[in-house]
């Protein structure tokens, strides 16, 4: 009996012959800056401008595939010596693409920084390097092969995927700046209306808020609010690891009955684990667990029961499949988590998740937060309604490049003059008595 691969089609071959490589000739690394609006949380607030950088991998054929990954300027470094490491590569080796970029970061001295932003700097280097260039390596199988990313990983086990409303406290505008269209959300009766917001907008069906900026009794006020709001919706808290174990068991003691799961209440693995064992609720976390080495630990202490993947973490969709096979094997649940982003994390989010049966919450997105307009792929292909969005079925990704609208929101990193994302600093311009501190409660 013969077999047939998808990978005959890409070349004819004569029989004893190899499948013909598929060569990568050219990857441009396109910083750009997106508005962002002043999300409070608790390191800071957002800058005007969320960052990112964008990877255009093409093949020797003329295909092209998209990446997305952070936008720091030591990421951005990283990213264009390992860009320079695969040229000649073949899209279809991902063994082949993983050595050549841990191969570029050998001699790393003299970049400094993490380089992507945020509060999360635990995450392995070569992990969150290696994602953009995953993901426009199947990007490029996909259209080579005609399928969608979904397929590429195992096959798509729903045709939606159910996304959670992300609440934020936040300034009516940046300063000196109009107001957007959110408005301020300061306090319990302005989350309860932000929410009101998100859900007749995008039909969102749980919610999730962003905590660790006021004292927890205050945050414990308006997830009640929300409860009273919206009896029958799933909710949780995220405290970015800035309470103490005491405050933690405190609080999830008064919302067992309330939250689906409770995030991040403490930073460590260790603490995690003991307000694990002192409440009800499941711990989920995309903080304490980041890389594959803080998985065995995780596990031994029974400090987390739901990890909140993300492929710019652990390493592109390939290695987050292999994230999904242990937590499977350990009776982990699995959700994802976001940071501010575009088009195309957002359908390689999509993608993965449509593949991994595994995900049994809503996963976590910041794209009600970005301007329609501000993007990088041709518009109509992703949109949130009834809290979900449809598994893009087109190969690859299912998500085009917008040329004229990368070549803008580059000119837009260029003028904003951000090179790196420092909520803090902003946050101490505006308030310079703002006090970093973990636990801050």
């Amino acid at each position: 009996m013969s077999h047939f691969s998808p990978l005959d089609s890409i070349a004819p071959r004569s029989e004893g012959t190899a499948r013909c490589p598929v060569r990568i000739t050219d990857i441009q690394i396109t910083p750009v800056a997106f508005a962002d609006p002043p999300l409070l949380n608790s390191v800071g607030v957002h800058e005007p401008f969320a960052l990112r950088a964008v990877v255009v991998m093409r093949t020797e054929d003329g295909t092209y595939g998209l990446g997305e990954t952070y936008g720091d300027e030591a990421h951005l470094i990283r990213l264009r010596r390992a860009a320079s490491f695969l040229i000649d590569a073949d899209v279809f080796n991902p063994n082949q693409i993983s050595a050549l970029v841990s191969q570029s970061l050998v001699d790393d001295q003299g970049v400094g920084g993490h380089g992507t932003g945020g509060m999360v700097t635990t995450t392995s280097l070569d992990d969150r390097v290696l994602s953009g260039f995953d993901v426009a390596c199947l990007d490029i199988q996909g259209k080579i092969l005609g399928v969608p990313v979904s397929t590429l990983l195992g096959g798509a086990v729903r045709e939606k995927v159910d996304f959670s409303g992300y609440l934020f406290y936040k300034w009516a505008s940046h300063p000196e700046r109009d107001a957007d269209s959110w408005g301020a959300a300061l306090d319990p009766a302005g989350i309860v209306d932000q929410a009101r917001k998100m859900i007749r907008d995008y039909g969102f069906k749980a919610l999730k808020l962003k905590g660790g900026v006021f004292p927890p009794e205050q945050e414990v006020e308006a997830i009640l609010a929300l409860r009273q709001e919206f009896p029958q919706m799933p909710l949780r808290i995220d405290p970015n690891g800035v309470w103490t174990v005491e405050t933690a068991i405190q609080v999830g003691h008064q919302l067992e009955s309330v939250l689906e799961y409770l995030e991040d209440p403490c930073l460590s693995i260790v603490d995690n684990a003991q307000v694990r064992k002192a409440i009800t609720l499941p711990i989920a976390t995309n903080m304490c667990v980041v890389s594959f080495n803080d998985l065995p630990p995780a596990i031994a202490a029974e400090a987390i029961d739901v990890v909140l993947s993300d492929h710019h973490f652990w390493g592109g969709l390939n290695r987050s499949r292999l994230l999904s096979g242990i937590a499977e094997t350990f009776d982990l649940r699995l959700s994802m988590h976001s940071n501010s982003h575009l088009g195309i994390s957002f359908a390689a989010m999509i993608q993965l998740a449509a593949a991994t049966k595994s995900i049994d919450y809503a996963c976590d997105t910041h794209w009600p937060w970005k301007r329609p307009e501000d993007d990088v792929i041709v518009p109509g292909v992703l949109a949130i309604a009834d809290g979900s969005v449809n598994v893009p079925t087109a190969p690859g990704l299912g998500v085009e490049l917008d040329e004229a609208a990368l070549a803008r929101l580059h000119q837009q990193y260029l003028d904003c003059g951000i090179t790196r994302r420092d909520d803090t600093s902003y946050m101490r311009s505006i308030n310079p008595s703002f006090e970093l501190k973990s636990p801050r409660w």
